[in-house]
């Protein structure tokens, strides 16, 4: 068994994991939560979105959180845009690091952002075009990797195609992401290997939701294939508005655990972040769904 040295952890919460959230948090709270994020030794933070306040109501105000971020060399705050006005924001509001967004199916693209998956491929190429002439990072993410809510099952060859597009526009990285949580270890590693054919590994990331309880196996699987950049959200937040009874991110904390014991290099303070997550589901007045959280407020 093949494993990488090191993972790079692509921390989500304060975008993904917030968004879903019933009640926007305040802008202070979210700076306060990205910032001990960092602090911890995370490199790469989702740090919001720009997208219209009326659909997602959570990320507004993203400009007066990167406003108020201190920048440090090598951290990285990359921010998802829909389209050319939200790159227009972004481009504003001094951001760096920009993500577009596609899915594998055909029926939750239409009903996640109303248009169908090769004309939201379409929208997307004028904005990677303009970003990347203004040395601008782009990165992909590409939806229901491993199952939709309204078709079921998606063929790996589906992910391919999209992720293949993406890659095709100068996104330099590629997100794959399992939204509904319905992946098991195997479907994982024939998805990456379909992909691989067209995305080289090193340039491919994975984020699986916990739904079904497969995420750190999932994730595991993967490794074993060579992938090395993972998506996380802070204990575990998160979820997805337009995917019915899909639940939260896998929780950072259980991430860098496993990974910890694999002997596979994070740079990341375990209990800094666990304190973080501690924070944070104070605030929103919720119990932990990461079980490492669990565990070490236990006093195990």
């Amino acid at each position: 068994m093949s494993l990488p040295s090191s993972v790079r952890i692509v921390e989500v919460g304060p975008r993904d994991g917030l968004q879903n959230e019933p009640t926007p948090v305040s802008v202070a709270a979210r700076i306060a939560l990205i910032e001990g994020l960092v602090a911890a030794g995370i490199k790469t933070v989702e740090a919001g979105s720009f997208v219209s306040p009326k659909w997602v109501p959570q990320m507004a105000d993203t400009a007066a959180v990167l406003a108020g971020l201190k920048r440090r060399d090598g951290v990285r705050y990359p921010v998802l845009v829909p389209n050319l006005q939200g790159l227009e924001a972004a481009e504003a509001a001094g951001a760096k690091d920009i993500s577009i967004f596609a899915a594998a199916s055909e029926s939750f693209s239409r009903k996640n952002i109303n248009c169908s998956v090769a004309e939201s491929l379409d929208r997307f190429r004028p904005v990677a075009a303009r970003a990347l002439e203004q040395e601008r990072r782009v990165r992909g993410y590409v939806s229901c990797v491993l199952g939709c809510p309204y078709e079921g099952e998606i063929a790996p060859e589906a992910v391919a195609r999209v992720a293949k597009a993406l890659f095709e526009m100068g996104c330099e990285e590629i997100s794959l992401g399992d939204t509904i949580g319905t992946g098991t270890p195997l479907k994982a590693k024939r998805m990456i290997e379909a992909v691989a054919k067209h995305v080289p590994m090193e340039q491919l990331a994975v984020h699986f939701h916990d739904t079904y309880g497969q995420a750190l196996a999932n994730i595991l699987a993967t490794l074993e294939l060579g992938i090395g950049v993972v998506d996380s959200s802070i204990a575990g937040l998160g979820g997805c508005p337009y995917a019915k009874g899909a639940s939260g991110n896998v929780a950072t904390e259980d991430v860098v655990y496993m990974l910890n014991g694999m002997g596979i290099a994070t740079g990341i303070d375990l209990d800094k972040l666990a304190k973080v997550g501690r924070n944070v589901l104070q605030q929103l007045n919720r119990a932990p769904a990461s079980k490492v959280a669990q565990a070490l407020a236990a006093g195990a």
